[in-house]
């Protein structure tokens, strides 16, 4: 099958914590297509942190390690399977395969939000399909069940002609839609719902967001960007995302700051400081109202269950 050309933009390589930025990813759909399928084979998963425009699902093959999605951090193993929704910010970092000398692999579905738009706008029969989506903006994950009925018709879309593979991935969808016993991720999403008109001023508003959140963020700028005044993005934001800017703000750091608590050995103050927390102690106040612990509770947690 012909793989999609996926490339990245807005971040160009600095200091050593620049692989903390997300990434803006974007994702080519191949002629004769309307969404698009990858199958990613290589010697491991390097964390890349990044987002994108569209909703990815994606099934993790003979790879274990961990997955990070907005401010959620979990181990992942052989057959994870995860619905990210647009622009929330997501990685994954292997440890080591299942299966000693094959390729770690991910089978990526990308679909864009106007084609899911079209099948539950124009379809009643798929309305169910909506609160899937709508979960999608904190990231979703599948039961261990639904993984393994799942698993073989993912696995097959690669064999199958472009028409047959649509209709498999709207099954898909509503196979998915029916898991009872999914469970969200990220403690907040992110749901665009902007008009066509109003994207681009968003995006450059998020653009500068992903790029600059560890340092100081200034209003006036982001009311700059997006050529209004500064209440007047706030509404505009609040009414794109169902955020405040200030919400979207902690949830990138704190994302951050839970990616960089990993790392055993790395100081505390230091990655108070990354995150974009100038003070240790509100670095804390601020991990404990969005996570229910502190950083350091959590890096206990997170190291006995590793």
């Amino acid at each position: 099958m012909q793989f999609p050309r996926i490339a990245t933009a807005g971040i160009r390589p600095e200091a050593d914590n620049s692989r903390m930025r997300p990434l803006l990813e974007m994702v080519t759909v191949p002629p004769g297509q309307s969404w698009t399928l990858y199958d990613r084979q290589c010697a491991d998963f390097p964390f890349n942190w990044h987002y994108h425009p569209e909703y990815e699902l994606t099934l993790t093959l003979n790879s274990q390690g961990e997955r990070f999605v907005g401010d959620h951090v979990a181990h992942y193993g052989d057959g994870d399977l995860v619905l990210v929704g647009p622009n929330l910010p997501h990685a994954w970092q292997s440890r080591a395969p299942v299966a000693e000398g094959a390729p770690h692999r991910a089978l990526v579905v990308w679909f864009t939000e106007r084609w899911a738009e079209g099948l539950t706008e124009n379809y009643v029969e798929l309305a169910p399909l909506l609160g899937l989506l709508g979960e999608a903006a904190r990231g979703v994950s599948f039961s261990a069940g639904m993984r393994e009925r799942v698993r073989p018709r993912l696995l097959a879309l690669g064999e199958q002609d472009p028409t047959t593979r649509w209709l498999a991935l709207v099954d898909l969808l509503v196979l998915l839609a029916g898991d009872p016993g999914r469970e969200p991720l990220a403690l907040q999403g992110f749901v665009a719902t902007t008009p066509a008109r109003d994207r681009a001023r968003l995006d450059r508003v998020l653009t500068h967001l992903h790029e600059h959140y560890a340092g100081p963020v200034r209003l006036a700028t982001l009311a700059g960007l997006a050529s209004m005044s500064e209440s007047q993005l706030q509404r505009f934001f609040k009414r794109c995302t169902r955020q405040t800017v200030s919400e979207y703000l902690a949830q990138l750091r704190i994302g951050r700051a839970c990616a960089l608590l990993m790392e055993p050995d790395r100081p505390m103050s230091l990655i108070a400081v990354e995150a974009g927390y100038g003070q240790q102690s509100y670095f804390t106040r601020q991990f404990r109202a969005v996570k229910g612990m502190t950083p350091s509770d959590f890096r206990r947690r997170f190291q006995v269950s590793a």
